[in-house]
């Protein structure tokens, strides 16, 4: 009788614990097709391996709250919908959705790179070939406060205080003054989306994916607008777009950028991690750990991202505000033996991170 009564106990115990923690995560899918409506239809046929393997890890990584990176938008949603229903039969329902139209492929009418033409990726305000390539998206169990979603997209680059907005040899600006009174500062998106917790608390969402520093010229266009990308968040916080969340937030998205060994001016990626406001639970994975070492200064088991070329490097981040208690943290990425390890490879060359939250 008091073993049983023991055990009761125990498991109520511990069905309080899944219950009183919530798991927030990011994943940059690179679902981005060359084409309007080719995800769709791969998502659609129910035979691609890509979307598969991409279902199989936003499943395994089993969080509440997923903002998702380089996923093709449409203006019905039709695709997101279709992810959706693919994630259902997977036994990872997500009720709670919310995705707008980015930067990316979002003609600007200038020649932003210089080239001498118009009309290419390089030129919309955000690069992509068609309008909502590689946009973000959030999705959540928990109800999205959509009426109260702010979207920064549409925030001048030249707004950000200090900003740094890339010059010629002879100081003006480039590629033109004009340019810059329309160029905003987002090449994806920036969101602050409230969600409504179990405990009735809200958590405000501050999602992104940032350009990469790279594919510039010596006027380091995408090195600037990186890095701008990343601090725009702690200008964010110090009131300088608005009102600042009035509850605990969670920073999660694809910074494109390594504290320690990436190209571009990672000094902004380590003012992020270093801001006052702001934990870092350093999440960690036996894969990037056992992958071998390459010199870099950074600890191979916090990568999150395996390139050729650049290698591995942590550019993919979730980091809570510094008011909640974090419960456990990690990256998505299994040694060779694991039975998830062929899937979380073939996804995507990121990596899903996730933190684990206590609702206290």
């Amino acid at each position: 009788m008091l073993r049983s009564l023991l055990t009761a106990i125990l498991i109520f115990c511990a069905t309080q614990l899944v219950a009183d923690t919530i798991r927030v995560a990011s994943f940059n899918t690179e679902l981005e097709r060359r084409g309007p409506g080719l995800l769709l239809r791969d998502i659609a046929s129910g035979k691609d391996q890509q979307v598969a393997a991409v279902v199989k890890v936003i499943a395994l990584g089993d969080a509440d709250i997923i903002a998702l990176q380089s996923i093709d938008w449409d203006l019905e949603g039709a695709t997101l919908r279709a992810l959706m229903a693919e994630l259902e039969k997977a036994g990872a329902p997500y009720p709670y959705f919310y995705a707008a139209q980015p930067n990316s492929g979002r003609a600007s009418g200038y020649d932003l790179d210089g080239n001498g033409r118009l009309g290419e990726p390089e030129d919309s305000w955000g690069f992509g070939a068609f309008t909502g390539q590689s946009g973000i998206a959030v999705l959540s169990r928990f109800p999205i406060h959509i009426e109260e979603v702010r979207d920064f997209s549409g925030s001048l680059w030249r707004d950000l205080p200090d900003a740094l907005l890339p010059v010629n040899e002879d100081g003006t600006l480039f590629p033109s003054e004009q340019v810059y009174l329309e160029q905003p500062l987002s090449s994806t998106a920036h969101w602050a989306v409230p969600i409504e917790l179990p405990n009735s608390e809200t958590l405000t969402l501050l999602t992104f994916k940032a350009t990469p520093p790279v594919f510039d010229g010596p006027e380091d266009r995408n090195g600037r607008r990186n890095h701008d990308e990343i601090v725009f968040w702690q200008a964010y916080l110090d009131g300088d777009f608005g009102p600042v969340p009035d509850s605990r937030f969670v920073i999660a998205g694809d910074s494109n950028l390594d504290p320690h060994d990436s190209e571009g001016r990672r000094e902004a990626m380590r003012a992020l991690l270093s801001d006052a406001r702001i934990v870092d639970p350093a999440p960690t994975s036996n894969g990037g750990a056992a992958a071998g070492g390459q010199g870099h200064t950074g600890p191979d088991a916090l990568d999150t991202v395996d390139w050729d070329g650049p290698g591995r490097l942590r550019v993919d981040y979730v980091l809570p505000s510094r008011d909640w208690t974090v419960m456990d943290a990690g990256v998505l990425w299994p040694g060779k033996d694991a039975p998830e390890h062929d899937a979380v490879i073939s996804a995507s060359r990121h990596r899903l991170v996730w933190v684990d939250l206590t609702l206290d």
